[in-house]
Order: C-alpha cells, then structure tokens, then sequence
C-alpha cells in the first residue's frame, strides 16, 4: 500500500473515534471503499460495488427507516438491545413491503392551519390507511414529500398497521411542534380501495331505495 493512500486510511480509522451517526458510518465507510479501490491491492469491482449500494436511494431509505424506528421505539434495555429491536423492526417494515415501494420517512410541522392532509380506511373498513387527499396549498403540499396513495404505517413511531382509523386521526391531532410519519407509496391499492367503497356506497344506495 502506498504511503500516502496508508495514511489517509490511518486518519479515517481514527475519525471514527468521534460519535457516530449512521448517516456519517456510511459517508466514511463509502470513502474508505473510494481510497482502497486506489490502493490496487483488492478487487476494484467489488468495491464499487458495494460503494454503489451504500450511495444508492434503498440504502438511503433503509437508514432513514431505521433512524426514525430507534429513536422511538419502545424498547428497555442496553443499546445493542434496542439496536437489534429496531433492526428487526426495520427488516419487517420492509419485508412488508414486497413488490411495493419501500417505505420513507416524512417529517412536517405541525402548525395551527393543520397538516394539510386526509386519511381513509382502516381495521374496520377492512382496508390499511392511506393519504386520501393533500390539501392544495397546505403543509403538507407546501413540503411535497406526502403523496396521496401512501400508505401510513406509524405515526410519531406508534404503528397504525392493522389498526382502527380513529387511531390515526388521534395520534395525528396529538402530535405537537412536527410530527413523523412513516409511509409507502401504494397507489394502486389506494385506487382498488376507493373503488371497493364506491362499490359497498352503490349498495347500500340500491337497498334503501328498495
């Protein structure tokens, strides 16, 4: 290994000695992979490779999941219990997921004009709970990372999954100064979902007038 390409390793191993985020455990890992590619000494193409993996969105995405479930997790314990606590949580959140958008993390602030934002279904509609409309010129259109069609899986880190629809207008209205939502983007089923209640509204129009 070259002398200059030894030490500037040497002086990224030492900076991990300074308190870590994961945003910067990736930075420095994806800057140690750029010096060893200059080394020559390893396989060039694996490393970019796995450069390529820690720089793309789904790592981001990951990152983000897992940041957002820590930090509000309720889990006792030491912190390599919590960390496995949410490594878990963050493998299903994204298990879920499957032959779906990934989910993402969406912080907005919560003001006095409201969040800007509607939701419908839920446990007992049978149905998730989705983003059914983004208020024009709200905070949440304002911010444009919510989209109608996502999906809410947590709010403020308390899952909503599986869970009644007034749950999540409660946990909604609760949150105070900015509120943390993890969502996926699932339009389609939001689109079946609409029309399933279109469906079940023709129904009980026909029984009544019957």
């Amino acid at each position: 290994m070259e002398p200059q390409l030894n030490a500037q390793l040497l002086s990224k191993m030492a900076s991990t000695r300074e308190p870590l985020t994961l945003a910067k455990d990736v930075q420095r890992a994806i800057e140690l992979l750029d010096i060893l590619q200059r080394t020559g000494e390893f396989q060039n193409s694996k490393l970019a490779a796995l450069q390529k993996v820690l720089q793309s969105d789904f790592c981001t995405a990951v990152r983000e999941v897992y940041e957002h479930v820590y930090e509000t997790v309720d889990i006792s314990g030491s912190p390599e219990v919590r960390a496995n606590a949410t490594a878990k949580a963050t493998v299903a959140a994204f298990a879920a997921s499957e032959g779906h958008a990934h989910p993402r993390v969406v912080e907005l602030p919560k003001t006095e004009e409201g969040l800007g934002f509607n939701v419908m279904g839920g446990k007992e509609q049978n149905s998730p709970i989705y983003i059914s409309r983004i208020i024009p010129g709200g905070v949440a259109d304002r911010h444009g990372t919510l989209k109608r069609g996502d999906q809410l899986l947590s709010v403020n880190g308390v899952s909503v999954e599986g869970e009644p629809h007034e749950k999540a207008v409660e946990l909604l209205k609760a949150a105070q100064g900015s509120v943390k939502l993890v969502v996926r983007y699932t339009p389609k089923v939001l689109e079946e979902m609409e029309a399933r209640f279109d469906r079940q509204r023709t129904a009980r129009r026909r029984q009544q007038s019957q």
